[in-house]
């Protein structure tokens, strides 16, 4: 059965810097083995989190790259995707667009804004992952 965490941000360091929670969980994916998709709102994003990414700290290392790069995707364990770029969706998926991730994969990562307007649409989006048959969890970060 597939599933659907939600990440709800409210700690300080990841309200200034939500980017941040994102990289926190790459990381940890990473060292998890898990081979990660990381759907960016847009190309800027996806810029801003490959330049977070690099950095960690200097103990961290996550492999990462922005989709449609000329670089041999397969090998970066974390591949961040903007919207104009086909990439296939792996286990994980870390999703940051608007829309519920569709398609096949074992569990995605929903960033949820502290700002309460934003969050209404992620109910929206527990409820259709709850009608898809999702296990669903819920963390404070």
């Amino acid at each position: 059965m597939p599933r659907a965490d939600f990440y709800l941000i409210a700690k300080p360091r990841f309200r200034e810097q939500p980017l941040r929670l994102v990289c926190e969980l790459a990381r940890k994916a990473c060292d998890a083995g898990q081979w990660t998709l990381v759907l960016a709102r847009d190309a800027m994003q996806a810029e801003q989190l490959d330049d977070l990414l690099w950095d960690m700290g200097d103990e961290v290392y996550v492999p990462h790259q922005i989709a449609g790069a000329d670089i041999e995707e397969d090998e970066a364990q974390v591949l961040i995707a903007a919207p104009d770029v086909d990439a296939p969706l792996r286990p994980l998926v870390i999703n940051l667009r608007d829309a519920p991730v569709e398609g096949s994969f074992e569990r995605v990562l929903e960033v949820v804004p502290a700002d309460a307007d934003a969050r209404g649409p992620l109910r929206e989006r527990w409820k259709q992952y709850q009608a898809r048959g999702f296990e669903l969890n819920k963390h404070d970060m």
